[in-house]
């Protein structure tokens, strides 16, 4: 029998109830939310269960939805299950004001510098990471350059043609 969403969607319902929630399928891919106390838990039950086997962490990342008060910051997991070829996005939210995270560097070596970069460029603080500092941006950055925070550019700027950028 091979691995379907709907098996994965009973197997986590089954084991943290309402507790997941928000599932889509978005072009196919299995994508769900969790709170963000429980981002460990879930990402362990999904690496040790023995019909799931997500042992593969393909990239983690951030995204900052200004408008969500109270879950302004997101962090995405995307894992894969290299056995059946199944992959699944993980979505556990936070507010800008406290953004603390369990790091997943315990379970996935991989998590270490994305988990790095998705500080450096959101501001997410990932608890227990061991060694949580900034790895492309400068240490004297006091800001977080990809949060929504700030213009994209000059808007009074004359000397530009927004034909050549594909708005006029």
């Amino acid at each position: 029998m091979s691995l379907t969403n709907e098996i994965i969607k009973g197997r986590l319902t089954e084991k943290f109830g309402d507790q997941v929630s928000s599932f889509e399928e978005p072009y196919g891919m299995l994508t769900f939310e969790a709170p963000k106390e429980l981002n460990l838990k879930v990402l362990n039950f999904l690496y040790d269960d023995e019909e799931l086997r997500f042992r593969f962490l393909t990239t983690l990342g951030g995204v900052h939805y200004p408008a969500n008060k109270g879950k302004e910051l997101a962090v995405v997991y995307h894992l894969h299950n290299l056995e059946d070829n199944v992959r699944i996005r993980f979505k556990v939210f936070t507010d800008i004001n406290q953004p603390d995270i369990y790091t997943a560097t315990g379970l996935f070596s991989a998590a270490n510098w994305m988990e790095r970069e998705t500080y450096d460029f959101y501001g997410f603080n990932f608890v227990g990471h061991p060694n949580l500092k900034r790895i492309l941006n400068v240490d004297e950055m006091d800001y977080f350059p990809m949060r929504k925070e700030f213009p994209l550019e000059d808007q009074t700027r004359v000397d530009k043609d927004d034909e050549m950028f594909g708005r006029g």
